[in-house]
């Protein structure tokens, strides 16, 4: 009789303690390093710390970033709302077509997006040239200060709110919209006693949300706030950094500490909120479209597309005729129509060739890394104790929660000097980027693989350890084979961010690294503004490219991995 081969059950820590032991490791470095050395810094420069807080440029700055958050977020709240609404609860037509382009208009870079519109509002517009309707010469642009700050972050956020909202009619049961149909309510009185109180939650956790995206949003402030002196503190500190250079490392460590506090008490907030209803409700049929428009779909259609029109479509129309026109300001006609400015900036130009190279090369690179140790990691997570998973899980988020100025300023203070042992720096060099990517970008990665994780049965597992398999064999045979999809789709993520990525990499770039961010901000503040248009088409031609890659594994995904997926 052959005895019975023990079963080795996974389970976590308990089983093999170094490959998870190290994983954890690398998300310690990656998350928690840099912002330790920026509280140290900060703790450090206390002595100062009050009357620089306390400076009327600082008290001016951080009003400017409360400001044109909140209302840059009514703003995303009206728009956004109002298509979530029109996408999740009514018989819109075409509603999947205006669902995905609204949401992708989010996936274009804020610099790219605030260029767009800048190009587009002045008297040198080639595209209101073109239609006969550009202001007088002379005419400042309307959109340079604050209103143009306020306009366009909420225009850009809007998409964000949507799919949170969207997400949250999900979790409202079917049962009760069809129960008070049934007694007679109406769609006003569903809307009113029903799907609004249950959605609660999700509205306050969008406004939070899109207050802290606003808040800590430098791409739009910076092209279109400092142009008329309306710096944020985000934009404070880097004209600081960049004027001064190290010198004031004290002072963007307090002011960016000062940050980092008013970003993660809403962004806390808004996690706490949207936890507590993921436990709370669940529902077999979720809520479905109950409004029904009648002779208003037409009316309703085109207000849906006209937004549409707006946040997505004019803005890569007014880059478009920026970047064909021969020069800026110029009148765009069929025959002075030219691809003189793509050839400069994709094959004539060393700095914007060299641009594409880098930013191919820096978040292709870190999109590799974290990719391949994105399963493993997952796994471990997923095993792990909870008072582990509960440590590690917010440390990973937050680098992706801080705005990237802060995270920029604390990769700086972190390599400034040379390693302890190793005794080199990689300050100044590509890698400081590369390391500020790879943490940045880590939740974005790892969001697919554990949703994965935590659908895959752990019979599975259980049933190679039975037949002898270690953990190396069981992640290699069980574990990779269900998660690579997941694995895939959250590095072609992370790499579609931060291709166009502008924030981290304002700090960290030196002469030869620059990324296609920086040049675009460079061309656009030299008044290079068709060679910035075409660099900024050419850029979302590649992040439209890779959208459409990463849908086709969207059916393989665990729900609500894509945005655009709803």
């Amino acid at each position: 009789m052959i005895a019975a081969r023990p079963v080795r059950r996974p389970s976590g820590l308990r089983e093999g303690r170094l490959g998870p032991g190290l994983l954890f490791t690398l998300v310690l470095v990656l998350a928690g390093l840099p912002v330790a050395r920026l509280l140290a810094q900060a703790l450090g420069g206390m002595d100062g710390a009050m009357a620089l807080l306390l400076a009327p440029a600082s008290l001016e700055a951080a009003w400017h970033s409360i400001e044109s958050a909140l209302f840059s977020t009514l703003l995303a709240m009206l728009l956004g709302g109002g298509m979530a609404v029109l996408l999740g609860l009514s018989d819109l037509p075409q509603r999947r077509a205006i669902g995905i382009l609204f949401v992708l208009s989010m996936l274009i870079a804020p610099q790219v997006t605030a260029l767009a519109f800048t190009v587009m509002a002045g008297p040198a517009s080639p595209l209101l040239n073109a239609l006969g309707l550009a202001p007088a010469a002379g005419t400042p642009n309307p959109l340079i200060g604050r209103g143009g700050v306020v306009l366009v972050l909420g225009l850009h956020h809007a998409p964000l709110v949507t799919i949170l909202l969207l997400a949250g009619l999900k979790t409202i049961p079917d049962e009760l919209a069809e129960a008070a149909s049934l007694g007679g309510a109406g769609t006003g009185a569903i809307l009113r006693r029903i799907v609004l109180p249950l959605l609660y939650p999700q509205i306050i956790a969008a406004m939070l949300l899109a207050f802290v995206a606003g808040f800590g949003n430098f791409g739009i402030p910076a092209l279109l706030g400092m142009p008329a002196g309306y710096l944020t503190l985000p934009t404070l500190i880097f004209r600081r950094l960049v004027g001064s250079g190290a010198e004031v490392i004290d002072e963007a460590a307090i002011l960016s500490m000062l940050m980092a506090i008013l970003v993660l008490v809403p962004a806390g907030a808004a996690a706490a909120v949207l936890a507590s209803t993921a436990t709370r409700r669940s529902s077999e049929r979720p809520l479905r479209r109950f409004w029904r428009l009648g002779p208003w779909r037409p009316a309703a259609s085109a207000a849906a597309w006209a937004v549409v029109g707006i946040v997505l479509f004019l803005p890569l129309c007014s880059l478009l005729a920026s970047a064909l026109a021969p020069t800026y300001g110029a009148r765009l006609t069929l025959n002075s129509a030219t691809l003189g400015h793509f050839a400069e900036v994709l094959w004539r130009q060393d700095v914007t060739v060299r641009a594409f190279r880098n930013s191919f090369a820096f978040a292709g690179g870190a999109a590799l890394v974290l990719a391949l140790v994105a399963v493993p990691l997952a796994h471990a997570l997923d095993r792990a104790p909870g008072r582990v998973r509960g440590f590690l899980l917010p440390l990973v988020e937050l680098p992706y929660a801080l705005p990237g100025i802060v995270l920029a300023i604390a990769c700086i203070l972190l390599f400034v000097k040379p390693l302890p042992l190793l005794g080199i720096s990689i300050y100044a060099t590509p890698w400081i980027i590369l390391f500020a990517y790879a943490a940045r970008f880590l939740p974005i990665v790892l969001k697919a693989p554990l949703a994965a994780m935590a659908q895959l049965e752990r019979a599975q597992e259980e049933a190679a350890a039975v037949d002898g398999a270690g953990p190396w064999a069981r992640l290699r045979h069980v574990v990779l084979p269900a998660l690579w999809p997941a694995m895939a789709a959250g590095g072609l993520l992370a790499f579609l961010l931060a291709f166009n990525e502008l924030t981290v990499s304002a700090l960290l770039w030196t002469a030869g690294t620059e990324t296609l961010g920086v040049v675009l901000f460079s061309l656009e503040e030299a008044g290079l503004v068709s060679e910035a248009s075409a660099v900024a088409l050419s850029a979302t031609a590649v992040v439209a490219l890779l959208v459409v890659v990463i849908d086709r594994l969207g059916d393989r995904l665990p729900e609500g991995t894509l945005p655009w997926r709803f």
